[in-house]
């Protein structure tokens, strides 16, 4: 009987021991050792570069394209309207919300709200066919048009209505909206450099591939017609980052990215006529600087 209860009690306290072992390692296991099931979120800024663009331009009566137009970005630089509610939408910038679906992968729906704006201090080379009519302004440009340069530089005028006939004034201001979904893996490189304790810091790395829908607001005038400045659905794009997350305090984040991606708008409204429309396609570089939280519900 004695030795009966001698097994008993090994086996009770063989038990207790693992118990206590299990609750020991969960009670030590960081917040930042898995990221199933978390939710995460980040707002911040970017500067762009775009490859050179054929941007062709159809209406009633005239097809031309502009060969290799250079376009660039539009900066704010450190400013308040990053963070001022009633402005967070002008400068260029990035939202974006996710899931982890597993420790390692989560799927995202963001908006990177970039800026492209035709170079206007450029010689451009236009090819194709201007005839509007007389009564038109932008007749003084009728013509056959064979890889013939245009100085847009002389021809600028802005978007100011008074003044007649600007050959063309290009861009997507507000902005070149990029909505998209990505999905991305991330990895916890904190050992390589010796970070013990991850809740207090911890370094991730992180690439994904991303698709999605362009919705500028393109504000254009072509051969003198009206400003026109609307959104519209124009096309897609498809893109791919790498980026560095430094995760602070288990909750916030700095993340940096640089992400490449092609752009192609084959619907592009450019005045209020239907019948006035562009087309173009290019690559960019996006590199983003966004600050973030990561939580669990």
């Amino acid at each position: 009987m004695l030795s009966n209860l001698k097994c008993k009690t090994a086996i009770v306290l063989a038990v207790f021991s693992q118990f206590s072992l299990a609750q020991e390692k969960t009670e030590l296991e960081k917040y930042t050792s898995h990221n199933k099931g978390k939710f995460y979120f980040f707002w911040g800024g970017n500067r762009e570069s775009y490859s050179k663009s054929d941007i062709h331009f159809t209406g009633q009566n005239y097809n031309f394209t502009v060969h290799d137009a250079i376009a660039d970005d539009k900066p704010k630089g450190w400013h308040v309207d990053y963070i001022n509610p009633g402005a967070m939408t002008i400068p260029q910038t990035n939202f974006r919300m996710g899931y982890f679906i597993n420790d390692h992968y989560n799927i995202s729906l963001g908006l990177d709200h970039m800026k492209y704006v035709m170079r206007q201090n450029q010689t451009a080379s236009v090819s194709g066919n201007i005839y509007l009519p007389s009564s038109e302004s932008g007749s003084i440009y009728n013509g056959t048009y064979n890889n013939t340069p245009v100085n847009f530089y002389q021809n600028y005028t802005g978007f100011d209505t008074s003044v007649p006939a600007p050959f063309l004034t290009f861009e997507h201001t507000d902005g070149l909206n990029y909505i998209n979904t990505e999905f991305c893996r991330v990895d916890d490189i904190s050992k390589v450099f010796k970070i013990a304790n991850t809740d207090k810091f911890q370094l991730n790395v992180t690439e994904g591939i991303g698709v999605g829908l362009l919705y500028p607001k393109t504000n254009s005038r072509v051969l003198g017609k009206q400003r026109y400045d609307d959104f519209h659905v124009s096309g897609y794009g498809i893109s791919a980052k790498v980026g560095l997350n430094f995760t602070f305090f288990k909750y916030f984040f700095i993340q940096t990215e640089l992400k490449a991606g092609y752009i192609d708008m084959n619907d592009i409204k450019t005045t209020n006529e239907n019948t006035d429309t562009a087309s173009q396609h290019f690559l960019f570089l996006q590199r983003i600087i966004a600050f973030g939280g990561i939580f669990k519900i």
